[in-house]
């Protein structure tokens, strides 16, 4: 099947995986008191961190404007161009928040059929 989706528009990888949260700095201090991992990047807001492990994955918690469900989200999925990503996967049926910009990054959030939690990611500077 071909691709007809707009450049920046497809899933790319994954960019993080992690919990939302109700209290980011409790979890960043267990994460990286309890469990060891340092930091990599701290949102100067205090709404969250990630931590890249020794693998290149990235694990982060976030704490959104909203309260978080129970579930959290399962996985941030990457793209090169939130706008166009966000706009075309609402136009197959996708519920998807507006995105919004954090430091480093911007986030659109929905939901799958089941109700499990996902987000669409752009990081502002690629590595």
């Amino acid at each position: 099947m071909e691709s007809t989706a707009p450049a920046g528009a497809t899933i790319v990888g994954v960019d993080i995986f992690g919990p939302a949260t109700r209290d980011a700095m409790r979890l960043v201090a267990f994460y990286r008191d309890a469990l060891g991992m340092t930091p990599t990047a701290l949102d100067e807001s205090g709404r969250g961190a990630e931590f890249t492990l020794a693998d290149g994955t990235a694990f982060g918690v976030w704490q959104p404007d909203e309260a978080p469900s129970a579930s959290g989200y399962g996985a941030l999925f990457a793209v090169t161009d939130i706008n166009a990503a966000v706009a075309r996967f609402r136009g197959q049926g996708a519920t998807l928040s507006d995105p919004l910009e954090t430091p480093v990054c911007f986030m659109s959030f929905g939901k799958d059929p089941d109700g499990n939690e996902f987000g669409i990611h752009q990081r502002k500077n690629r590595d």
